[in-house]
């Protein structure tokens, strides 16, 4: 009697490579917009291997809005957190303006669901809210430093400034010159000081 022994066949792609492509496919064209065809296109990967490594498509857009959110929170705090408060500020609404790929899933998302979804709802208010609370620190630093007007609002000013981002990230979106959002950036500094 002969045993045959079935062993798992490895996946033959990159999984961190072929969800930065699903992100890239979501922040492009939003969740509706993204037909699994395309996710199959972007992802350069078989309908099998998408269903094996990720599931459905609501379960890859989940996860590819929590690594987004991830990635994007960190490199804001790290631009936030350099230099004197003032300069944090202008390096975390520098980093995206500068950035090669002006599509931002977080902000899609929004743009998409709002809040009829819980669970992406929570997702981006926890991101949202951790940055809030950093720039605030940030803010308040400044102030005590004599770099931004005693007399702003810490938290005010914070959610102007996460609205500011998020504006900027939009009209990046719509074909805003290099120049436009240069000028946004520094309209919001202004009104710190």
């Amino acid at each position: 009697m002969t045993i045959c022994l079935a062993m798992a066949r490895p996946r033959e792609f990159d999984r961190d490579a072929a969800l930065g492509n699903a992100i890239s496919a979501f922040a492009e064209h939003g969740y509706e917009g993204t037909s699994t065809d395309l996710l199959l296109d972007a992802m350069n990967i078989s309908r099998q291997s998408l269903y094996n490594a990720f599931g459905d498509k609501r379960q890859l857009y989940l996860e590819a809005l929590r690594t987004y959110a991830a990635r994007s929170l960190a490199e804001q705090m790290q631009a936030l957190a350099g230099g004197s408060p003032l300069a944090g500020i202008e390096a975390m609404l520098r980093a995206f303006i500068l950035r090669p790929s002006k599509t931002c899933l977080g902000v899609s998302a929004i743009c998409e669901f709002g809040h009829s979804d819980p669970e992406i709802t929570k997702l981006n208010d926890s991101a949202a809210k951790a940055l809030r609370a950093a720039l605030e620190r940030r803010i308040a630093e400044g102030k005590a430093a004599g770099e931004i007007d005693g007399g702003i609002d810490a938290a005010a000013a914070a959610h102007f400034l996460l609205a500011t981002l998020s504006g900027i990230k939009v009209a990046a979106r719509g074909g805003a010159s290099l120049q436009s959002l240069r000028d946004v950036m520094r309209m919001a500094l202004r009104s710190l000081t």
